[in-house]
């Protein structure tokens, strides 16, 4: 049975670019993907046709169980959506941007002042309520945009690179929102150019590259694609690197790279901390001096280098191929 979010064969193109050429998936209710991927890879134009922003050339998708193509109405208010960027009326208050929202969905006017109220002591922005929206600074924009997303808590969340411009404090509370919807049931769809970000919260994460999605499954079965754990030394003297050459190839399971500009070695191994606790005992032994020496596990970076030749960037998708729809459209949509 499909999850919450069900994609297939979404097939879209913009002139000669081909934005999407056939993504697949299958999110489970009540769960987190995060959809990686370096510039251009699809990853906005995936939200906009799942959102009824944009219509795809071919494929399907089923939301919130809806189908996305045959009736987007519906769909438009079962899912709530935050963009790469925030929208929110700046000549009303963050207050009065919240409780518009809310009539738009078709709350009571009682309602949703509660609702709103509810929203900005979340995102702390309680002291600013009644400040004009034009007086915020980026990051209160953002949290604004946030709340709004989440007005009438809907069963489907879509966030593109939602924590873009939020300081560390802040990121970290959206990250604490986000698990608290998630845990209330919701199934969320998160873009993100925070690899940590993905790390921390997705269950499952789908890898995108030219507009397919090239790997999918949690980090830690992505980080297991990418190899081993390695231990990493930095030798105090750089006439001690072939002899501690000598000694990592003892433990190693393939060979030792050497950075000696940097007087660091590399070598994948297994054994963990175990391990890494005898090499610095035959370091020792040898009386090699060492500055620094670390066990060192794949990352989500990693796992991008390995999978598509690219780091991930943050940079804006598809290359201008088409305009920015985004923001509160979800309202806009809601209304009518």
């Amino acid at each position: 049975m499909p999850g919450a979010i069900y994609a297939e064969g979404l097939v879209k193109t913009f002139g000669d670019v081909r934005a999407l050429d056939g993504v697949d998936l299958d999110v489970p209710e009540g769960t987190v993907l995060g959809l990686l991927g370096p510039n251009g890879a699809g990853k906005t134009t995936t939200v906009r046709c799942l959102t009824t922003l944009l219509r795809p050339d071919s494929g399907s998708a089923v939301v919130a169980g809806i189908d996305v193509l045959r009736h987007p109405d519906a769909v438009r208010r079962s899912i709530g959506l935050s963009g790469q960027f925030a929208a929110v009326d700046e000549y009303l208050t963050g207050r009065e941007n919240l409780q518009m929202v809310g009539q738009l969905y078709q709350m009571k006017a009682r309602a949703a002042k509660v609702r709103a109220a509810e929203l900005l002591e979340q995102f702390n922005l309680a002291d600013a309520a009644d400040r004009t929206a034009k007086t915020y600074s980026g990051g209160m924009r953002r949290r604004l945009d946030l709340a709004a997303a989440l007005v009438v808590s809907p069963p489907v969340m879509f966030m593109d690179e939602p924590t873009t411009g939020l300081d560390p404090r802040n990121r970290q509370q959206l990250w604490e929102v986000i698990k608290q919807l998630v845990s209330g049931g919701t199934t969320l769809l998160l873009t993100t150019q925070y690899l940590e970000e993905a790390d921390h919260l997705a269950h499952d994460i789908a890898v995108v590259d030219h507009g397919r999605v090239i790997a999918t499954g949690t980090s830690d079965q992505l980080k297991a694609r990418t190899g081993g754990e390695r231990v990493e030394v930095v030798v105090h003297e750089r006439e001690d690197i072939q002899a501690a050459v000598a000694v990592l190839s003892g433990f190693g399971k393939g060979d030792t790279t050497v950075e000696e500009h940097m007087r660091k070695l590399t070598v994948p191994v297994t054994g963990g901390a175990k391990l890494l606790a005898e090499v610095i005992r035959e370091l020792d032994t040898r009386g090699i001096e060492i500055d620094d020496i670390g066990l060192r596990r794949p990352t989500l970076d990693d796992v991008f280098l390995s999978l598509t030749g690219h780091v991930a960037e943050a940079e804006d998708e598809e290359n201008g191929a088409q305009a920015d729809t985004q923001g509160h459209q979800r309202s806009k949509e809601a209304a009518k």
